[in-house]
């Protein structure tokens, strides 16, 4: 589930060990579905060990130690994953143990609870490659209300897809997509093309609101308690949430509409059908 939220709250977390060093990577013995790791493990073993940890960054949805002979290693917790500093929630679900030297902190946990993530090594070149201009859209919170316009206008997707496609705009997740848009007053199944400079405004203005917002309560724990923070906490957004997973509650705002759930791109979808009106199809404003 972590999404960018709660992977920026997990590299906030993680920035006490800037300076350490990676004295051993060990991977536990786990007999369930493994996570994708790259390198092989002595190859990795060998490009990191003795190494600094130099910043810690996040690349849309991931965590990024960027290290002192430039290489990078990049966590992708996708549905399930936690980058963690302290004791993970069980040790079945361990993938791999990083041991460090120079600080506080002795350990970093990469923990995966289905093994859909990823922990993989990369060379400058080698992340240019996989994560540049042309792979991964400018990040949400950094991009513009007219960049957010001009990359996602011409689509003829529902608005709530194209928030979601990695390649326009790096780090909206399923989530907050749902909650930027109730925010906006703008129908997730409205198709790009149809939307105004104002209701493009507006969806820009939410998404950083909501995202902001979210990083400032450390993320989202749902029902699962799948999501902790880099020190094993629940994230505390999840007391926030207007519409995602609300489906036959009133609405917090307009207390008129029953929140409501769709499915898009096999993904759940909760608005208000009150605060969220599908309009009949227009010509776009200017």
């Amino acid at each position: 589930m972590p999404e960018l939220p709660e992977v920026e709250t997990m590299r906030r977390g993680l920035l006490e060990i800037c300076g350490s060093a990676i004295t051993d990577l060990a991977v536990p013995r786990c007999d369930l579905k493994p996570i994708s790791m790259s390198p092989r493990l002595v190859t990795f073993r060998k490009r990191v060990l003795g190494k600094n940890i130099l910043t810690i960054e996040r690349a849309g949805k991931r965590v990024v130690l960027r290290l002192s002979n430039q290489d990078a290693i990049v966590f992708e917790p996708r549905m399930t994953g936690l980058v963690l500093l302290a004791d993970p929630p069980t040790v079945d679900h361990l993938r791999c143990r990083f041991d460090l030297q120079g600080k506080r902190r002795r350990q970093l946990w990469y923990w995966d609870r289905r093994g859909l993530g990823s922990v993989r090594l990369f060379s400058p070149a080698g992340f240019e490659r996989q994560f540049g201009a042309d792979k991964l859209g400018p990040d949400a919170l950094e991009i513009t209300a007219a960049e957010l316009q001009q990359r996602l206008e011409g689509s003829r997707r529902a608005v709530k897809v194209a928030l979601l496609d990695q390649r326009a705009i790096a780090g909206v997740g399923n989530l907050y997509a749902s909650e930027i848009l109730h925010q906006a007053s703008v129908h997730p199944e409205k198709a790009c093309t149809r939307l105004s400079t104002p209701e493009w405004s507006r969806i820009h203005q939410s998404m950083l609101q909501i995202l902001e917002e979210a990083i400032y309560y450390e993320g989202s724990t749902l029902s699962d308690g799948t999501y902790r923070n880099a020190l094993n906490k629940s994230g505390g957004y999840q007391n926030h949430h207007r519409v995602y997973d609300r489906e036959g509650k009133a609405c917090l705002d307009c207390q008129r509409g029953i929140i409501r759930r769709i499915v898009q791109v096999q993904r759940s979808t909760f608005f208000c059908p009150s605060c969220q009106r599908q309009r009949a199809p227009s010509s776009k404003r200017r």
